[in-house]
């Protein structure tokens, strides 16, 4: 088989693999006391992997193979605490070819028993700052492709439309009662949904404001403050798949229009909650997300603002039951998480902001 075959049949693959796939729900949160404010959940754990990253993944091998970098032999290396090595494990089994996810020790058991069901290998590095050169490494090493999705988050999605999450989200919400939300808040790993998102926003000529929600043990937010792209920290955040010890390429701060740190309890906190009302346990990035969303909505309610506020709930917490749904990985690595659960309480009676 020539090689531009090989890769017009990839391409059709992942294009088939993407029609069967249904769009992702947006459920929205029954919260009576914050009248005239809807807070809506687009569901990213209903992929074919069980995460937002399977939309980035895809783009991702669609960039790489376009661009003539991925070919019939190529080994795949990401760089990945675990959601986006899942996803991309996922479509390199779809096309036949190796896949390696460097990552840190640190990341959770469950997610690497995923990699290796689709066949993926992990290769386990001492710390997250010490992934990148490791994975250039190996990919010399292989003659493979890096992905590099902290690079190329940003750039590989057609962020003006063609269902990504954006036109996703603006398409669903055209049936509620504020259609055109107040705000989108998401957490950035590489900083490529929320470039997609902003950017959509201004290209649509829309006046929805987006707020990025930033965890403990990441610079992201300090680089949006200062604008200084050198700050590292020496280790990284403790909520798997967002935050990060130094500035990523794909972070795009001129499409926020706020941010906000959330303290890891408080996402804790939240997912707990959350699974009192949906029934089912959704991953800590979905805590740092919604605990922001509520603020902004508790605050949108207590100037008599009436509108709504879409986030993401970006994986399962099935991934997570030996961390944030294990009491003692909580109590030794976050801390007391009831002080959180209380102000949440407040934030959704609508009764402090």
């Amino acid at each position: 088989m020539n090689g531009h075959q090989w890769t017009n049949e990839a391409i059709g693959k992942i294009e088939a693999d993407f029609q069967r796939s249904a769009d992702t729900h947006l459920i929205r949160l029954e919260l009576p006391e914050l009248d005239g404010i809807e807070v809506y959940l687009k569901d990213e754990s209903t992929h074919p992997t069980g995460s937002l990253k399977h939309r980035l993944a895809r783009s991702l091998f669609l960039y790489g193979l376009c661009n003539g970098w991925i070919n019939e032999t190529t080994t795949i290396i990401e760089s990945s605490s675990g959601s986006t090595a899942v996803s991309e494990a996922y479509f390199a089994r779809l096309l036949g070819l190796p896949f390696i996810a460097v990552m840190p020790r640190c990341t959770s058991a469950r997610k690497i028993r995923q990699i290796e069901f689709y066949g993926g290998r992990c290769h386990l590095v001492g710390c997250s700052a010490e992934i990148y050169a490791e994975s250039q490494r190996l990919a010399i090493e292989l003659n493979g492709h890096y992905m590099d999705q902290f690079t190329y988050a940003e750039r590989a999605t057609d962020w003006r439309g063609n269902n990504n999450i954006a036109d996703s989200i603006f398409r669903q919400m055209k049936f509620e009662q504020h259609p055109v939300p107040s705000w989108i808040v998401m957490s950035p790993g590489t900083g490529g949904t929320s470039a997609t998102i902003g950017r959509y926003i201004r290209y649509q000529k829309l006046d929805t404001k987006l707020c990025v929600v930033d965890p403990d043990h990441s610079v992201f937010m300090d680089f949006y403050q200062s604008g200084d792209s050198s700050l590292t920290l020496d280790k990284g955040s403790r909520i798997e798949g967002i935050g990060r010890p130094r500035v990523e390429p794909s972070f795009i701060p001129g499409v926020v229009d706020e941010m906000r740190r959330i303290p890891d309890a408080a996402a804790i906190a939240t997912v707990h909650w959350l699974e009192t009302v949906l029934g089912r346990k959704a991953g800590p990035s979905t805590g740092t997300n919604l605990y922001g969303a509520l603020q902004i909505a508790a605050e949108m309610h207590s100037r008599g603002e009436q509108g709504s506020v879409v986030t993401l709930l970006c994986d399962s917490g099935e991934r997570y039951l030996d961390t944030c749904f294990n009491p003692q990985w909580v109590a030794e690595q976050i801390g007391d998480t009831k002080p959180w659960a209380d102000r949440l309480q407040q934030l959704i009676s609508g009764t402090v902001c």
